[in-house]
């Protein structure tokens, strides 16, 4: 800037001897005109202008370009001469111990906890920090407010200064973001301490315990070791304040993050000890979906088919529908609430409900199917009935030998009581039980008796008294209550039914009783572990 300024005053003295010169003309032979004289004040007016202009664009003395020195600083410790990245950083107080890297998670979201492949999706902005030395730069901040200005450097290019060679052990995919630019960046402070992180999209496995499904709980892990450098040279730790940290907002589909502790998981293989980290992950599946979409429409179908049992027995088309389309439905429901799930080799608290619930079903199918062979039974034997009774009504046979009493006087059976007996006796008698068609053939009547038809030369009032024998002497039987309340059905058919209607219900709500009690219970003693 004093180069511009002393070419400005050699133009402006250049400018003031012309004028001089022209008012010395002008007293000698040339005469001074108005032109000359607005166009000498209009260069004067220009250059002056333009010399305040420079003035102002001159900086202040001792102010300092940071962009500039964080160039030069930059430059200084990462040159070739005096920084290589492919030795690693010294450990504590510049020692050959091993080098300490300081791990931080932020869990941004969770995008998916697939059950079928045993693996989830997380998004994560993972953070290390280390020193290293060689990257120190406090003494070059001395001069000025450099200090205050200039607090770290930053970064985006991870291949000019050492990397850990971290990698997630549990993964199985990963990415990361270059969306609108790679979303990494590194961040060098002046003591030496770097830090490093970077966002990225991973696939972790997760092996899975299914037991109490849908009333489980998942534990899920992300572990986090170094590939190459064992425990001697590398070596992983926490950071001591919070050292996993999750959005505020996070949501998770069918789940609830319950918790998630920090632990250490070192493991060693043939080649040596390697550090490790791990984050432990507990989720709890969210119920209320599973109860709306599983258990209540099992249920239902159960009490669908429950509904045969109030249908009258002879409505074969009605019953066999409801029985045989309930059935498809559960069956349905079994196949697709198992496509859900991988095939494991134990039983799953679903797979116990859905099986008693096709059970039901199945069992009011066959509760039909017997219903119709009773019913068929009742039938035939109704109608065996029926012609026995008219076989025992054509075929009475009797015993005349034990009559006392029932024969008119004077008739050739009478045994030889007096004609007074049967006006004092009422004409009461005994009489052997009949004997039915299909019992051994009565006896042969005795000797001086003929032998005809069954009542063959009885008179009609003998009959009546006969028929009448036969109705009253019936042994009275003692019911208990529930026999009486089936007595009042009238077939084995109505029966079945009457006694579905009751059992089943009873039985259902029993196995609901057992079921919950026990997978609630196993559910809290899974919360405590």
């Amino acid at each position: 800037m004093s180069g511009c300024t002393s070419d400005w005053a050699m133009v402006l003295t250049a400018v003031m001897t012309m004028a001089g010169g022209c008012r010395g003309r002008a007293g000698g032979r040339s005469k001074r005109t108005p032109t000359m004289d607005a166009l000498l004040s209009f260069i004067i007016f220009l250059t002056m202008l333009n010399l305040s202009w420079s003035l102002r664009q001159k900086p202040r003395l001792g102010q300092i370009n940071y962009r500039e020195e964080e160039k030069r600083i930059l430059d200084s410790i990462l040159g070739r001469d005096v920084y290589d990245n492919r030795i690693r950083p010294s450990g504590r107080n510049g020692t050959d111990a091993a080098t300490i890297i300081i791990v931080n998670l932020y869990i941004r979201s969770f995008a998916k906890i697939d059950d079928v492949k045993m693996e989830y999706s997380v998004q994560i902005t993972f953070r290390q920090q280390w020193c290293d030395d060689r990257l120190s730069y406090a003494g070059r901040l001395n001069h000025g407010d450099m200090r205050a200005k200039i607090q770290y450097l930053t970064m985006t290019d991870a291949k000019k200064v050492w990397m850990p060679d971290t990698f997630f052990r549990n993964e199985k995919e990963g990415r990361f973001h270059n969306i609108l630019v790679p979303n990494v960046y590194i961040r060098i402070f002046p003591d030496g301490n770097v830090l490093y992180s970077i966002r990225v999209s991973l696939t972790l496995a997760c092996p899975m315990n299914l037991k109490l499904y849908p009333l489980d709980r998942q534990k899920c892990s992300l572990k986090i070791a170094s590939y190459g450098w064992t425990t001697d040279d590398l070596e992983y730790l926490w950071k001591p304040k919070g050292p996993v940290q999750i959005v505020p907002d996070l949501h998770l589909p069918r789940f609830t993050l319950e918790k998630y502790t920090s632990d250490y998981c070192n493991i060693k293989t043939n080649t040596g000890e390697y550090s490790c980290l791990t984050v432990d992950l507990t989720f709890k599946r969210e119920f209320s979906y599973y109860l709306l979409t599983i258990y209540v429409p099992c249920c239902m179908l159960v009490i669908v088919s429950w509904v045969s049992f109030w249908l009258d027995p002879n409505a074969v088309p009605a019953r066999v529908s409801l029985g045989v389309t309930t059935l498809l439905t559960m069956s349905t429901q079994t196949a697709s609430i198992n496509n859900s799930l991988p095939p494991v080799a134990y039983t799953k608290a679903i797979d116990v409900w859905t099986g008693v619930c096709v059970t039901f079903v199945f069992g009011a199918l066959l509760e039909y199917a017997l219903v119709n062979y009773a019913s068929r039974s009742d039938a035939q034997r109704l109608a065996k009935k029926k012609v026995q009774k008219q076989w025992e009504i054509d075929h009475q046979s009797f015993d005349p030998l034990h009559m006392e009493d029932a024969l008119p006087p004077g008739h050739p059976g009478h045994p030889g009581q007096a004609p007074g007996n049967a006006a004092n006796n009422g004409g009461s008698f005994a009489m052997k039980p009949m004997m039915r068609g299909n019992g051994p053939p009565p006896p042969p009547p005795p000797p001086g008796h003929s032998s005809g038809p069954p009542g063959h030369g009885m008179p009609p009032s003998f009959m009546n008294k006969l028929h009448h024998c036969e109705i009253h002497m019936k042994p009275k039987k003692n019911y208990n209550f529930l026999q009486a309340w089936l007595n009042k059905f009238p077939s084995r058919a109505k029966k079945i039914d009457v006694i579905s209607r009751v059992t089943f219900p009873a039985i259902f709500a029993g196995f609901n009783l057992s079921y919950w009690c026990y997978y609630l219970t196993q559910e809290s003693k899974s919360e405590s572990m």
